[in-house]
């Protein structure tokens, strides 16, 4: 009997959560989007690269890797860093070199932010274009995007890893003007400002303004 109930318990706890992650979800506001044929501005920045996060050139001149890398590339450098030479086939196989070209370039205020020039968009089967900015050891404010149609659903998800938690910072308003022919080649090139509200300081007043040039990936 105890077991039942303990079980009846989690059923209903489960349902309270998934009513109150959807209700969270519909709070969204859709924003419309500004379609224009040519959108202009300067969107150089998407001809320079990075490479990956915890990928370096060393004191030696080597690509290495220092943070999230394989346990085995620590045992092929010395104590100053330097990669063995004949490890360096070895080292290369394990980690990613792979220019990754920048498509955001943005400016705002967040917290746990000190910036990203990366954003990625998947289409998913449904036809809805989801977008997130990448995080880093130091950048944990991620701007999310869903494009559907004519609309698209914009907030800020911040996980805190100094103690405040997870939190949604809704949008309150703005704009986002994308170019339609780049989109419907399967390219985002879009301009945005947008402004949301701030559930933890609501006198401190949140903002992320730029441009993005990203590749649509197909889920």
């Amino acid at each position: 009997m105890k077991i039942k109930l303990v079980i009846l318990f989690i059923l209903v706890l489960t349902g309270l959560s998934c009513k109150t992650t959807l209700k969270n979800t519909n709070t969204h506001r859709k924003l419309k989007i500004e379609w224009t044929e040519n959108l202009k501005g300067d969107f150089s920045f998407k001809d320079k690269w990075s490479y990956p996060e915890y990928v370096y050139r060393n004191a030696h001149g080597q690509l290495s890797c220092d943070g999230n890398c394989p346990l085995e590339t620590d045992r092929m450098k010395d104590a100053s860093g330097k990669i063995y030479k004949d490890s360096l086939q070895a080292f290369y196989a394990l980690i990613d070199t792979t220019h990754v070209f920048h498509s955001l370039r943005s400016q705002n205020k967040m917290y746990e932010y000190s910036g990203t020039d990366f954003i990625e968009f998947h289409k998913t089967e449904n036809g809805i274009v989801k977008g997130k900015s990448a995080n880093n050891v130091s950048t944990n404010s991620s701007l999310i995007i869903e494009i559907q149609n004519d609309s698209c659903l914009v907030w800020v998800d911040f996980n805190s890893i100094r103690g405040l938690g997870q939190n949604i910072f809704p949008l309150t308003n703005g704009s986002i003007t994308i170019d339609r022919k780049r989109f419907e080649e399967g390219t985002l090139k879009a301009a945005f400002d947008f402004h949301f509200k701030n559930t933890l300081e609501p006198n401190i007043p949140l903002f992320w303004k730029g441009l993005i040039h990203s590749k649509i990936k197909t889920e």
